[in-house]
């Protein structure tokens, strides 16, 4: 690994998408999920969000990655990630300050993100950096797409 200095947090385009879905791959625990991670599900996402999803790169490589959303009141974080060898060196901080700053530009004042129980990692990461863990509310879901399965990466 590089010095981390030379990392450059940049806006996400579809042309990373190759190398992002590499990423998650690689990251033990990840959640990837059949339609809505595929390349034309993130090609939407990108297409309705255009601005505020990252990536950090080092020497042409992506090393990290938010796909960040909103829907004009509340932004979301999803798949956050650093690839092992580049944690604990303020690149996640970066993305997570880039990407705030994008949902500022764009009016939102309030980001929400899901860290599953299980990722001591992500959830020391949100702690440490000053989020507040929700004890108020209930997570619900409805599934519209029984295709869309997620798979974890072993």
């Amino acid at each position: 690994m590089a010095g981390t200095m030379d990392v450059i947090i940049r806006e996400m385009t579809i042309e990373d998408y190759g190398q992002v879905y590499e990423l998650w791959t690689e990251i033990k625990g990840f959640g990837i999920r059949t339609v809505d991670d595929s390349r034309e599900g993130v090609e939407r996402f990108l297409r309705r969000n255009p601005t505020t999803s990252v990536v950090a790169v080092q020497n042409g490589r992506i090393i990290g990655n938010i796909l960040c959303g909103h829907d004009g009141r509340t932004g979301c974080f999803y798949h956050v990630c650093v690839a092992n060898g580049y944690r604990k060196h303020g690149i996640g901080y970066r993305m997570v300050r880039a990407a705030m700053e994008a949902l500022q530009k764009e009016g939102v004042s309030k980001i929400s993100l899901i860290a599953f129980k299980e990722n001591q990692v992500g959830n020391a990461f949100w702690k440490g950096i000053g989020w507040v863990e929700r004890g108020d509310i209930n997570s619900y879901e409805f599934i519209l797409n029984e295709e869309n399965i997620t798979r974890f990466v072993r």
